[in-house]
C-alpha cells in the first residue's frame, strides 16, 4: 500500500487555520467559520494547496477546543455542521482541500462517555483509564506521571455514596481524560467518526497527540518524571509515548481513508525520541506524513539544519514516504522571535529585525525541501509572538496549571491583523467584541491589507515563493543533492532540473556560485553578493 507518486500531499503547501484567532465574522470576538470562508480567496491566492483546521467541535474549551465534548458537532461558537459542510463545499470550489484535528487520546470530561464514567454508569469507566490510588486509603495518585500542562496526571473522583474514590489518568488538562485505547468501544467510535466526517467531504485529518494513544497497562512510575517525550527509555519502552501498539491503530485508519474517492490522508502530530521511530508512522499501509518537529526545533545553524534535513529525508526515503516540513503552529514560539533570540536562550531579549530576516531565508530553505509544508496562519505576514500580554488575559491551561511561572503557548494565537482599520485591526467587524485574546499596540503594521503590493513585505515574498514553488518542475516532491560540504557556513542545495538554494548563514556576505539566473533573494544581494542570514534561487544547469 506504497503512495502513488502523484499524489496530492506528497509536495502540498498546507495552511494552518487557528480557527479561533482566524477571521471572525459574526463579531463575538471569536473566529468561526463563516471567517474562513470570507477569507477562502486570499488563502487560494497566497497560493497553498489545502486548510488544516484546529478542532471545531463542540468543547466547553478547556483547551481551546483539544477537550472535545461532541465529536459529531460544531461548537456554536464557531457554526454549525451545515456551515462545516458549506465551509467544505466552498474550500473545494476554490481548489484547497479542507483537513480538520481530530483528538484521539482524550475527551473532554463534559462527553457523554466521561460523564457515564462520573456516573458510574455500568462498564463506563473501562472506556477510560480509572485506576484506585495508591497509600492506606488511596489517597496517592496511582503513580507519578506528571501533566504536560503542569502538576500531577491524576484527578481523583468521589464514589456514589460521596467519598473519595478512583483516579483518572489526564496527560493534559483535567478536563481531558484519557481514553483506554484497549477497550474496542473506543476504536469503533473513533472509526465512526472518520466515516462521519469522510462522508461530508474532508480530505483527511490531522492527528493530536499520535503518538500518545496506548499506555503500558501496568502505568509503571517513570524513571524521570520529567521524561514525557520518551528521551531516557528505548525504543518504545515509554510507558505512553510511541509505544508499538500505537501503530496498529494507524493500520486500522488507513483502511478507513483508503476506502473512500478522492485521496484521502492523515499528518500525525507524532512526537517520537528518534526520527527512525516517527519514519514508522508513516510507512505503507499506516499514515501518509506526519509534522518533522525535529526541524521546526533546529537552531539557526548551517550543521544542525543540515543533519535534520539529511537523516528526515534518509529515514523517509526507507519507508516511500514524503517529507513534511514547517516552521511554526499554535504550540511553538513564532519563528521570527525563536530566530531573532540568542542561540540556546528559551526566552528574553530578541532581535526581532535579525529574526525576519532569517524567517524569510528560512522560507526559501523550506519552500526548496523536497515534500511538502505547512504555513502557520500569519506566519506570512511575519507575525512574531506576542511576549507581553496580561497575565489576567492569559488562557492557556499551562499558565494556571504550573502555578502561574509558565505563560503557555497564547502569544503564537493572538488573532490575526486583516487590515489596518478598526479596533480589532479587521479580525472583527466593526461594533465587535474586543477579541478573545487581546492584540497588542501597533499590530496593524502587519495586516494584510498594508502588505498586500508591497514587493519587500513578507506577505508578498510568501505569495511569490508558493507560486513559484508550484510552478518550478524541480520544486516539491524528490531528491536533493548538496553541493557544499558538511560543515560548511553556506548551505547550498540543488534540484533537478536546473535549480539550487543557496542559504548564507555565515557572518559575512558571499559570493554565490554558478548560476545561470538569480530567480529570488529573500534580501536584496549586496554587491552582487549574498549578505549574511539570506537565500537565494538560482536556476544553474
Amino acid at each position: 500500500m506504497t503512495d502513488r507518486p502523484d499524489v496530492w500531499w506528497r509536495d502540498a503547501v498546507i495552511y494552518q487555520v487557528y480557527i479561533r484567532s482566524f477571521a471572525d465574522a459574526d463579531g463575538d470576538g471569536i473566529g468561526d467559520i463563516a471567517g474562513i470562508r470570507e477569507k477562502l480567496p486570499y488563502l487560494r491566492d497566497l497560493g497553498v494547496d489545502a486548510l488544516w483546521i484546529n478542532p471545531w467541535y463542540a468543547s466547553p474549551q478547556a483547551d481551546a477546543g483539544y477537550d472535545v465534548a461532541d465529536y459529531r458537532a460544531i461548537d456554536p461558537a464557531y457554526g454549525t455542521v451545515a456551515d462545516a459542510e458549506k465551509l467544505i463545499v466552498d474550500a473545494h470550489d476554490h481548489g484547497l482541500r479542507l483537513i480538520p484535528d481530530i483528538v484521539p487520546n482524550h475527551t473532554s470530561d463534559q462527553h457523554a462517555w466521561f460523564r457515564a464514567a462520573l456516573a458510574d454508569e455500568p462498564g463506563a469507566r473501562d472506556r477510560y483509564v480509572f485506576r484506585p490510588g495508591r497509600g492506606e486509603h488511596g489517597e496517592e495518585p496511582p503513580n507519578n506521571w506528571r501533566s504536560h500542562f503542569g502538576g500531577p496526571a491524576w484527578t481523583r473522583v468521589p464514589d456514589q455514596d460521596g467519598r473519595p474514590g478512583s483516579w483518572y489518568l489526564h496527560l493534559f488538562a483535567p478536563g481531558q481524560p484519557d481514553l483506554d485505547w484497549s477497550h474496542p468501544d473506543v476504536a469503533a467510535e473513533f472509526e465512526a467518526v472518520l466515516r462521519f466526517w469522510f462522508d461530508r467531504g474532508v480530505d483527511g485529518f490531522r492527528i493530536d497527540v499520535a503518538h500518545g494513544l496506548v499506555k503500558d497497562p501496568a502505568l509503571p512510575d517513570l524513571g524521570d518524571a520529567s521524561d514525557q517525550l520518551g528521551r531516557t527509555y528505548p525504543a518504545g519502552g515509554h510507558p505512553y509515548v510511541d509505544r508499538d501498539r500505537v501503530l496498529e491503530v494507524y493500520e486500522s485508519w488507513r483502511r478507513v481513508a483508503d476506502s473512500y474517492e478522492g485521496d484521502r490522508m492523515f499528518v500525525a502530530e507524532a512526537w517520537t525520541p528518534a526520527p527512525e521511530r516517527l519514519a514508522r508512522y508513516v510507512a505503507p499501509g499506516r499514515l501518509h506524513t506526519a509534522f518533522n518537529f525535529d526541524y521546526l526545533l533546529a537552531p539557526w545553524e548551517p550543521a544542525a539544519l543540515r543533519e535534520t534535513i539529511d537523516v528526515t529525508t534518509g529515514h523517509l526515503r526507507e519507508v516511500g514516504a514524503a517529507a513534511t516540513w514547517v516552521l511554526s503552529n499554535h504550540d511553538v514560539v513564532r519563528h521570527p522571535t525563536r530566530y531573532g533570540r540568542p542561540p540556546g536562550e528559551p526566552e528574553g531579549a530578541t532581535d526581532l529585525a535579525l529574526g525576519t530576516r532569517r524567517a524569510r531565508a528560512a522560507l526559501l530553505l523550506e519552500a526548496a525541501l523536497p515534500g511538502g509544508m505547512y504555513v502557520y496562519q500569519g506566519e506570512e505576514l511575519g507575525l512574531p509572538e506576542v511576549e507581553d500580554i496580561p497575565d489576567e488575559a492569559l488562557q492557556d491551561p499551562t499558565w494556571e496549571r504550573s502555578g502561574r511561572t509558565v505563560r503557555g503557548r497564547d502569544g503564537a494565537r493572538v488573532p490575526l491583523p486583516w487590515s489596518d482599520e478598526g479596533a480589532s485591526a479587521g479580525f472583527s467587524p466593526a461594533g465587535a467584541a474586543a477579541p478573545w485574546l487581546p492584540q497588542p499596540e501597533g499590530w496593524t503594521r502587519y495586516a494584510a491589507t498594508r502588505q498586500e503590493g508591497d514587493p519587500d513585505s513578507v506577505l508578498e515574498l510568501y505569495r511569490t515563493v508558493l507560486h513559484r514553488r508550484r510552478a518550478h518542475p524541480a520544486l516539491g516532491d524528490g531528491d536533493l543533492t548538496w553541493v557544499s560540504a558538511p560543515g560548511d557556513a553556506v548551505l547550498h542545495l540543488r534540484r533537478a532540473p536546473g535549480f539550487a538554494c543557496v542559504v548564507n548563514l555565515s557572518d559575512a556576505p558571499v559570493e554565490l556560485p554558478a548560476h545561470d539566473e538569480v530567480l529570488l533573494t529573500s534580501a536584496p544581494l549586496e554587491d552582487g553578493r549574498l549578505g549574511t542570514d539570506a537565500a537565494a534561487w538560482l536556476a544553474v544547469r
